[in-house]
Parts: structure tokens; C-alpha cells; sequence
């Protein structure tokens, strides 16, 4: 065995692992897998990479963006208010001149600034509240075109609402015949309440029927009596599909009076819904409305962590006409949940590093193929920091991005030398 050429060793990298705690370790790969983990391997390899302590991670997962409106700031205008709705009626006007070639040539783009960054599973919502699906059938070209190197999920997104607009619904359904791998949903812009709960028992019946997952738009808004988050905890508690449902945004939660949230989390309890927070977009979008005090706009992150439901975090938007800023870097994701929901003791900085990775990871159902262990595809990234606090402080780069056991990117860190003189 000490003869055996393997196409690629990690040298003393710090491996992290779900629990926190970490392990300097030679990792080598071949034939796409990870062929062997031990504190020091004796066998040499085609490529070796030296880490010197640097960490070594599963790579992050994108849980929430939307990639068909990505790359269009000020198409046709700017968003002037910065709000949700403002952002709606711009994506109206743009996407009447969606071609198949605009969706795919701005999706590859931005999946590759992405992957740059050490992401490499990612799950898009395509809007498929237009005739021609044009977003749907762009992002699922583009999920086949870039499976050798990112995982893409695509939702299917009714972004006027299921019952908004006439045939609606039946473009839904016919998104998941086309092939999206979930069904999502936007009940709190449905014309009215009573809509908005069918439209969720809707989304589940069509989940149930063609086996997809569940990515709901739910309760983003400010507005504390939007309870749509109670509708789907009793669907998934009812159907037994907790665990392949997720409730995205649910910033109304942040706002709900206490007696009321105290009661839906000992309900949310009984299921075993994932929830995404996406902190940039929240924290702009949000509040709007409010004089002063202002609120932060972004859900219970904290109280739903501690009482052991999944939380992962997305970028959401990525220069479009909600968020013309945004450069699909999951750090600053992290980093503005430490500071936005308050999470700054050592294990709440470590969790928001889970947010954006394992979590991640269990929110997409796809467990099975991530992780840095033997036998598994080889994907995983080497940051320029020493431990999840300083990669989350520093925002530190992407040394390198391993992608099924190919060298996909790598980055040289910036290096500053202090030019004054000695003593000045």
C-alpha cells in the first residue's frame, strides 16, 4: 500500500468536523472519492497540496437564491424604495424579455463566482408565474450542464402566487412534469388568507403526488398577523413530510407577539421542518414600513437553533431588483447572521458556520453524498483561516475548491506588508 499513487493528498489540513472540534490529517483522493483520511499518510500522490493547519470543510451550500433574476440590477430600473413589493414589480416588467440564453448565460456566470468561493450545492427557485416557463427550462438546462462540477436544485417558484394570476396552477404542475425538483409556494401574496391556505395544502398535495420536496416563500413580510407558518407545520405534521419541507424567510415570526410565538414553536417542535433565514436580504427588505425603532427583519434564528430545528442560511438575491449588492459569498452571509441575530458566543458563531454548510446539506436531503468522509464524493473546500471564527471574521478566502476530486478553483491570499518605517 505505501507504493500507491493517488491522484491527490491534502497535507496537514485541519479537518473539521460537524461537532466543532477538528483534526490535523492527510486527506487523499482518487477517482473522484475520498480514498483515505489518517494523521499522516505515507503514500505519495499526482498532486499534493501543503496545508500548513489551514481548515479543511465540506464545501458551503447556497440554500436559497434565486438565480433567474440574478445579474439584473437596474434592468428595467432601480429598486428606489428597496422594498419586497417594489422588487416584484420590477421583476415583472424584466422578465417579459427572459430568453432562454439570458437565464443560462447569467446563471452559469453566477454559479461560477459561487464555486469560486468554495460553494458547490446550490438550490435556485425559478419564478414559473410566466407562460413560457422560460426560468424554469433556462435553470434546468443549466443544472444539467454544470452537474460535473455543482449540485443544483431547482424549485419551482410561483412568484405572483398559485392562484395570483389565472393558470397559475397549472404551471406549477406543470414545472414539476418538466422536471423541478421541489415545489414552492408564496402564500402571504395570495389575494387573500383563504387562498394563501390553499395554496399551501395545494403545494403539498402536488409534492406528495410527483415526490418533490417542499421550499415554501412563507410569512415574508412584517405584517404580524401573517400565520402562514402555522399552515404548513400542521401539513407537514399531518402528512409525516417534515423533514423534506422547508419554510424559507418566515420573517413575520420575528414579529409575532411572544404568547403567539411561544405556542407555534412548541408546535414547529412536532415536526421536523427546515428553516432558512437569508439575513442580507432580510435585514434590507424588512422594516421598511417602521419609523424608529426599526426592527431587524430576520426571523428567530436563535430560538429555533436552540430548540434543535435546522437552520441554514441563503444569500437569496445577487445584484437584482431586491439586492443590487451581493457577491454569492456564503461568509458574508454568516457573518451578517452572527451580527444580526445576535450570535456571537463561541458555539452560536460555530452554528452559523453549520447554517451555511452541514445544515445546508440536510435542508437540500442530500446527507447521503456530503461530507468529508471515506467513500464519499470527494468535494470539499481549504479555507485561509485556522478555525470557523476567523473564516467568519475574516471572511477569509477559498484557498482551493475541490469538486468530485478535480482542482476547480483556487485562490492565492491577499498578502499586506507594513511599509513604514521601523519605529514610525
Amino acid at each position: 500500500m505505501s507504493s500507491q499513487m493517488y491522484d491527490t493528498i491534502l497535507r496537514r489540513g485541519k479537518l473539521l468536523h460537524p461537532s466543532g472540534s477538528s483534526a490535523t490529517v492527510d486527506i487523499a483522493i482518487e477517482d473522484g472519492k475520498i480514498a483515505a483520511i489518517a494523521p499522516s499518510l505515507g503514500q505519495s500522490a499526482r498532486l499534493e497540496l501543503e496545508l500548513q493547519g489551514q481548515i479543511v470543510s465540506p464545501p458551503f451550500v447556497e440554500s436559497h437564491v434565486h438565480l433567474d433574476s440574478a445579474l439584473t440590477v437596474g434592468e428595467p430600473r432601480w429598486n428606489q424604495s428597496g422594498t419586497l413589493f417594489e422588487g416584484i414589480e420590477i421583476w415583472r416588467d424584466r422578465k417579459r424579455d427572459l430568453t432562454l440564453e439570458d437565464v443560462k448565460q447569467r446563471a452559469i456566470t453566477t454559479l461560477k463566482q459561487q464555486a469560486m468561493q468554495g460553494v458547490l450545492f446550490v438550490r435556485t427557485h425559478a419564478d414559473v408565474s410566466e407562460k413560457n416557463l422560460i426560468a424554469l427550462k433556462g435553470l434546468l438546462e443549466v443544472r444539467d450542464h454544470v452537474k460535473d462540477w455543482i449540485t443544483v436544485q431547482v424549485v419551482a417558484f410561483p412568484q405572483d402566487g398559485v392562484y395570483g394570476s389565472p393558470g397559475n396552477a397549472a404551471l406549477l404542475e406543470e414545472a414539476l412534469v418538466l422536471g423541478a425538483d421541489a415545489v414552492g409556494g408564496i402564500p402571504h401574496y395570495e389575494l387573500t388568507r383563504e387562498d394563501g391556505v390553499r395554496s399551501v395544502h395545494q403545494i403539498f398535495d402536488l409534492a406528495q403526488q410527483y415526490n418533490r420536496l417542499i421550499d415554501i416563500h412563507c410569512d415574508e413580510i412584517d405584517d404580524d398577523q401573517s400565520r402562514f407558518l402555522e399552515v404548513v407545520a400542521a401539513c407537514a405534521f399531518r402528512t409525516g413530510m417534515g423533514a423534506r419541507v422547508t419554510a424559507s424567510h418566515t420573517t413575520a415570526l420575528g414579529s409575532y407577539n411572544n404568547a403567539y410565538a411561544l405556542k407555534l414553536m412548541g408546535f414547529l417542535q412536532r415536526t421536523s421542518l427546515n428553516f432558512i433565514a437569508n439575513p442580507l436580504i432580510n435585514i434590507t427588505l424588512q422594516g421598511r414600513t417602521d419609523t424608529y425603532p426599526k426592527r431587524r427583519g430576520v426571523t428567530r434564528v436563535k430560538e429555533l437553533w436552540q430548540q434543535g430545528q435546522n437552520v441554514s442560511l441563503g444569500h437569496d438575491c445577487i445584484q437584482d431588483p431586491w439586492y443590487s449588492l451581493g457577491t454569492g459569498n456564503m461568509l458574508d452571509v454568516a457573518n451578517m447572521a452572527v451580527h444580526v441575530c445576535q450570535m456571537t458566543g463561541t458555539a452560536e458563531i460555530d452554528a452559523c458556520y453549520s447554517m451555511v454548510t452541514w445544515n445546508g446539506a440536510k435542508t437540500l436531503h442530500i446527507e447521503h453524498q456530503y461530507g468529508i468522509e471515506e467513500g464519499k464524493p470527494a468535494n470539499l473546500i481549504v479555507l485561509n483561516a485556522d478555525s470557523q471564527y476567523e473564516a467568519i471574521r475574516r471572511r477569509a478566502s477559498v484557498r482551493y475548491v475541490i469538486s468530485q476530486g478535480k482542482l476547480l478553483a483556487c485562490t492565492e491570499p491577499a498578502v499586506s506588508q507594513w511599509k513604514l518605517g521601523s519605529g514610525e
